[in-house]
């Protein structure tokens, strides 16, 4: 974690009427788009570059890395200005013409969050979700909170990507880690999570939604003590429109909405797995703008919350998430990485965001 020189004055501030409002407004819920059933690249702020040449960025690479001095502005130009998909290629042509990994001659050459950031820009999406998980679960201690946001986040589709990507690299089976590394209920519902297998069907049945809503307010609100094993079954399996269906069906019954009432029955890590899998049902653009703003606020900034993802969604939902985090905190990402980072390293992550807002 590093400290960069205090930011100004007129930084973000949380606006509590706006979270309220982005959590508990469920009037438009029905018919938003979700990115853990529907992705569209058109979201995203890194695209494919036109007249693409592997071959002519592996010399402007190799001449930045081997030259007097790294020459990092290149590094930054070149690695963000290409899709993951491309980067793929350049790796591929900069093996072959220097017999070195570029992702080496990175580590050799770069250091620090700088050199974090260019070696997960060259990784696929897969991989570097399995090594964040890794690093996540290895060493003494887990870090639950990046657990809780990689397995609540991802669509089926990627959690099976990075489960295939966790086999290959490691030779073991991901949900085999996570069991020696995590307890309880918790553990209950990050493994659920982990088999990616949430109901995909883009159907909704009412009087489902109604019996789910029915069923959340007996084992929580209204009971004395609380039946977890309810909330985690219908949180983990359901569809997401059949939760957001139900979402709305629970704050009718209820007068308050789930959210409210996971942060009123239960604590620690399965609170804030169960809050960040209904966020995400609702808006995983919201979700990340939440965990960015938190990232940079306070003494020093999260970098590697930061990096994780800038680098997962520039392809993806960025254009989202940026709007998501000027209506949440009324002021930009841009002016906000731009506040809160320094060098390469942010230079690197404005190319990501795109623009200012």
């Amino acid at each position: 974690m590093n400290c960069y020189p205090a930011p100004s004055p007129l930084r973000c501030k949380i606006s509590t009427a706006a979270m309220a409002n982005v959590w508990g407004d469920l009037d438009l819920l029905l018919d938003s788009p979700s990115s853990l059933t529907v992705t569209s690249p058109a979201r995203g702020t890194i695209k494919e570059k036109a007249g693409f040449k592997a071959a002519e960025d592996v010399v402007a690479l190799r001449k930045a890395i081997e030259g007097i001095g790294t020459t990092e502005k290149t590094l930054v130009e070149v690695l963000t200005g290409r899709s993951n998909a491309q980067r793929q290629l350049i790796c591929k042509a900069y093996q072959e013409a220097a017999n070195r990994t570029l992702v080496d001659d990175l580590k050799g050459d770069t250091h620090g969050d700088f050199e974090d950031l260019l070696v997960a820009l060259v990784t696929p999406p897969a991989l570097f979700d399995c090594h964040e998980v890794i690093r996540a679960i290895k060493g003494p201690g887990t870090t639950e909170a990046t657990l809780t946001e990689i397995f609540a986040s991802r669509s089926n589709k990627q959690i099976k990507a990075l489960s295939d990507a966790y086999l290959a690299e490691t030779g073991r089976s991901m949900t085999h880690d996570l069991k020696s590394e995590v307890s309880g209920d918790y553990a209950t519902t990050l493994l659920i999570l982990a088999e990616g297998k949430r109901d995909e069907s883009t159907n909704v049945d009412p009087a489902k939604a109604k019996a789910d809503a029915k069923a959340l307010y007996e084992a929580g609100e209204k009971k004395w003590g609380t039946d977890e094993s309810k909330f985690i079954d219908i949180l983990c399996h359901r569809s997401v429109p059949q939760l957001r269906q139900t979402l709305v069906e629970y704050k009718a019954l209820s007068n308050k909405t789930l959210q409210e009432s996971i942060e009123r029955e239960m604590s620690g890590n399965l609170e804030d797995l169960l809050v960040a899998i209904v966020k995400c049902v609702k808006s995983v653009p919201a979700y990340l703008a939440e965990r960015l703003f938190k990232s940079t606020k306070g003494v020093g900034t999260t970098e590697s919350i930061l990096t994780r993802i800038m680098v997962g969604r520039s392809e993806m939902d960025m254009l989202d998430i940026r709007a998501e985090f000027k209506k949440l905190f009324g002021c930009s990402l841009y002016s906000t990485i731009k506040s809160e980072t320094a060098g390469s390293y942010g230079q690197a992550l404005l190319k990501l965001c795109g623009e200012d807002d």
